[in-house]
């Protein structure tokens, strides 16, 4: 077994059927460091028909992987786990490299992304299934749970282990093969991954990595061929809603995870300190780009100004530059593209009577993908920051008056993927939280992921839950069993 991590059996390849290989047309393509934009690497430029090699390999390799036992699956999840574990740092450097986010926070990520592994790990051994008490003494009703058969993921570049993990680690875990899409922005760490796979002794096919900048001709191969029983997203809503009437000539299950907006409210009676530190932490992880982060800023009349100057002060000590950095805390967004739309979304704000109370400074070598993490008050509804996921280090603060507009304004969105609110109203605390239509709700706490915890949104947000024992029926079919003929 290799000690360290080998980045070069990655070079200009994707992962198909056990093997690091070449595109079948020999096309690669850069992956490159958002913070300079020099070259991390180069991958395989995959198209339709080494998708189409991948769906085989997942379908040769169900049989096999379904029918191995649960401790079997667990045994292997846990090796996976272990060789994760021990090239963390290697993996964390790998990752900023590729994705741009600070060496720390990358850290973190694999750490997140191995606690689904371990998550699974152990869960493989707990796919119960029932008996029901039968209508008659000669039957005995019988409830299996049977993994869906082979499946597809498609993962996005803003977590790029930790998105892979959250699907792969269940779907292994319950004994389904799995074809991977990670975005043509991140695909280092997918294949890092894949490889560890391959070292912890799991069998060629049980998971494959496409990688391709032609997502629509590898995403209708994986939507068309029936073979492929569940798809797993995590992207935005526009693409989820494709790819949603794509699998419908096969009806496949799906796993939607998409875009948010989610408000952040902070009534009067709130630990102003709490909350302020709770914004920060949640909004400007990963410089924004999370569908997670707190999108609107509600902040109740009475605490309106001393809440904005404690979040204004800790905005102006936030430190940009490459994650790589020492003492970087915000690193660059992710393309000049998403830079240039967060920026237009400022200006028109400000435009239409918005103020910036609060800037935090670029460095002099800042290139065109850095924004500088900015605080906004007196933003409206209909504005596009109050709208649209800014994705991208912007706090947007609104006001409200009392706890009906408070809600009112919070569920005032398409989204139901996150919210949170801050109060030391025992009775609100109850009464806000059931009222908000979304998923995920962190009262008096801002940073709520973790692997034990089932994560997903309502409404344009998505269906299904990754995360929790409920991330693991997500990949199972359930057979319900009628015995007859005891005596």
């Amino acid at each position: 077994m290799a000690s360290g991590l080998d980045i070069g059996a990655i070079e200009g390849c994707a992962f198909i059927d056990g093997e690091f290989r070449p595109a079948r047309a020999g096309g690669v393509f850069p992956v490159d460091d958002p913070a300079s934009g020099a070259t991390v690497g180069h991958v395989a430029d995959c198209g339709p028909d080494d998708a189409a090699a991948a769906v085989a390999a997942a379908a040769g390799a169900f049989a096999g992987w379904r029918d191995a036992t649960a401790r079997e699956r667990s045994d292997a999840l846990w090796r996976w786990h272990d060789r994760i574990e021990a090239l963390a740092a290697e993996l964390a450097l790998l990752l900023s490299r590729e994705q741009g986010k600070p060496v720390a926070e990358a850290r973190a990520e694999i750490s997140y992304a191995n606690g689904f592994v371990r998550w699974y790990a152990e869960e493989a051994r707990r796919g119960f299934g029932e008996i029901i008490p039968a209508p008659t003494a000669d039957r005995r009703i019988l409830v299996l749970r049977q993994p869906i058969g082979p499946v597809a993921a498609i993962t996005p570049w803003n977590f790029p282990a930790a998105m892979v993990t959250r699907k792969v680690a269940p779907a292994l875990a319950a004994g389904c093969t799995v074809v991977l899409k990670p975005s043509e922005l991140t695909p280092l760490t997918a294949l890092a991954l894949a490889g560890l796979v391959r070292e912890s002794g799991i069998p060629a096919g049980v998971l494959n990595v496409v990688t391709g900048r032609d997502a629509a001709a590898i995403g209708s191969v994986l939507t068309a061929d029936p073979r492929i029983r569940k798809l797993s997203f995590t992207g935005s809503t526009a693409v989820g809603k494709r790819l949603m009437a794509d699998c419908a000539g096969t009806v496949k299950k799906l796993s939607l995870e998409l875009g948010g907006n989610a408000p952040f409210v902070v009534f009067a009676d709130a630990d102003l300190d709490r909350a302020a530190a709770g914004l920060i932490a949640n909004k400007f992880r990963n410089a924004g780009q999370a569908c997670i982060a707190a999108n609107r800023v509600l902040v109740e009349d009475a605490a309106h100004d001393a809440f904005v100057e404690r979040v204004a002060t800790g905005v102006r000590g936030l430190v940009v530059g490459c994650g790589r950095d020492p003492g970087v805390t915000i690193g660059p967004l992710i393309s000049e593209r998403a830079a240039a739309r967060v920026r237009a979304a400022v200006d028109a704000a400000v435009a239409a009577g918005a103020r910036v109370v609060a800037t935090a400074p670029l460095p002099p070598e800042a290139g065109p993908r850095f924004v500088a993490p900015q605080v906004l008050v007196d933003v409206r509804p209909g504005m596009t920051l109050a709208c649209e996921e800014a994705f991208g280090p912007i706090v947007a603060v609104m006001r409200f008056r009392d706890e009906a507009e408070a809600l009112a304004l919070a569920n005032d969105t398409r989204h139901g993927l996150a919210a949170y609110f801050y109060t030391r109203d025992a009775a609100r605390l109850f009464r806000f939280a059931e009222g908000l239509e979304a998923g995920i709700v962190g009262a008096n706490e801002a940073v709520v992921s973790n692997e034990a915890a089932p994560f997903g949104g309502m409404k344009e947000s998505g269906i299904g839950r990754e995360g929790s024992h409920h991330g693991l029926e997500e990949f199972e079919e359930i057979k319900y069993l009628c015995l007859g003929g005891i005596r």
